[in-house]
């Protein structure tokens, strides 16, 4: 099922949120035309752990996100080229930018223009803070955002923080929610031209719900506390016999299960743990205390026990160790290629869901640099052409 097919977007994105946003909607079935610079493209072409293949340009942060995308190439500065663009939107249903608020008016080629060719448009401007207030015209990059939205000043422990997320969570949720905002706009019963302002910044904030509404409503900021729940003891990571568990005995039914299992069945009535407030009150001497028992198995032993008994629990996994899980295999959440892409197998991680069972797929590797200029573009000689 691709709810998307037939519909065409223009992504003139670069390194992550844009890119992502359109990795998103080809997996949904939409032609995904990557609209790139002549000199060198998107720059996460050139980013990855593999330096052989950033210098091909085809590094392994671009392979990443663009499979089943098309690439051609556009000099936005030349006027010729500009007129291409311009012939292109006219055939488009979405066209995706993530430059810095301006620039796109700058090249004459604004939401303005684009729905004076095209009326039925859906036009979506990714930014770090959005086209309007005091800090519009800020650069932004992942972690800029990390650290002004709050999520650095709580993640860690008290001793530690702040720290950023260890991937890209900004550039992440910004996508994610372009996309959202994408398919939203072409399941509008009345399609008219619709310009969509996504800023990093809000769509962060957006995620940290809880965080947020106890400062709100509750008027509690937040603060880090680590690997431990803020609303549930106890629920965190403890320390096993050979490395680490996640155990979340957020209700009082699976606290006392646990209990059980612990053979501590005393705790259940003791004044210190007897309910949600007292746990979260004497967190710390509740670890302990349960570390103190779980450091005599392993995690292997702890995981499927108290699984078994209904406490939600699990291990804390390398990411090399979940991509090798039989779980992730059997969902099929990893697309795989064959050699014509980079010379070798290409594996990629495709959308995180499913359509009637099946996982989605898109139908060709992520594309070589200006790969699709003869087939999608209005035929120019290179005396047409420049690369300024």
């Amino acid at each position: 099922m691709q709810p998307l097919s037939g519909y065409r977007v223009l992504d003139l994105t670069n390194v992550l949120a844009g890119p992502f946003c359109c990795h998103q909607l080809a997996h949904l079935g939409a032609e995904v035309i990557k609209v790139e610079n002549p000199k060198g493209g998107d720059l996460a072409r050139q980013l990855g752990a593999d330096p052989a293949l950033n210098d091909a340009f085809m590094g392994a942060s671009f392979l990443a996100q663009n499979a089943g995308k098309k690439s051609v190439v556009l000099n936005l500065k030349d006027s010729g080229d500009r007129q291409r663009f311009l012939e292109l939107a006219k055939t488009a249903d979405v066209i995706v930018e993530n430059f810095r608020p301006g620039v796109m008016a700058r090249l004459s080629l604004d939401f303005e223009l684009i729905k004076s060719v095209n009326p039925e448009i859906v036009y979506c401007a990714i930014s770090g803070f959005g086209q309007d207030g005091p800090l519009a015209s800020y650069p932004a990059y992942d972690q800029i955002i990390q650290g002004m939205a709050g999520v650095m000043n709580i993640t860690g422990d008290p001793d530690t923080a702040p720290y950023r997320v260890g991937y890209p969570l900004a550039d992440t949720v910004g996508g994610l929610t372009a996309a959202m905002a994408i398919n939203a706009a072409l399941a509008s019963s009345e399609r008219k031209a619709t310009f969509i302002d996504v800023a990093m910044l809000d769509s962060v904030l957006a995620t940290m719900g809880w965080a947020v509404s106890n400062l709100l409503v509750a008027g509690k900021p937040p603060a880090p506390i680590g690997n431990n729940n803020v609303t549930a003891s106890p629920s965190g990571t403890f320390r096993t016999k050979d490395g680490l568990i996640n155990i979340a005995a957020n209700k009082q039914e699976q606290f006392e299960q646990l209990c059980i299992l612990l053979q501590r069945p005393e705790w259940r009535d003791d004044p210190r743990f007897i309910n949600r407030h007292s746990r979260l009150s004497n967190r710390e001497e509740l670890s302990r205390l349960i570390e103190s028992l779980l450091v005599e198995q392993t995690t292997e032993f702890w995981w499927h026990t108290l699984t078994e008994k209904g406490v939600p629990a699990g291990p804390v996994f390398s990411v090399k160790e979940m991509l090798n899980h039989p779980q992730v295999k059997s969902r099929g959440l990893i697309e795989e290629f064959d050699s014509e892409c980079i010379g070798r197998p290409l594996k990629i991680v495709s959308g995180g869901y499913r359509f009637n069972g099946l996982p989605p797929r898109v139908g060709s590797p992520p594309p070589t640099l200006g790969a699709d200029n003869d087939s999608i573009l209005p035929v120019a000689s290179q005396e047409e052409r420049t690369d300024e």
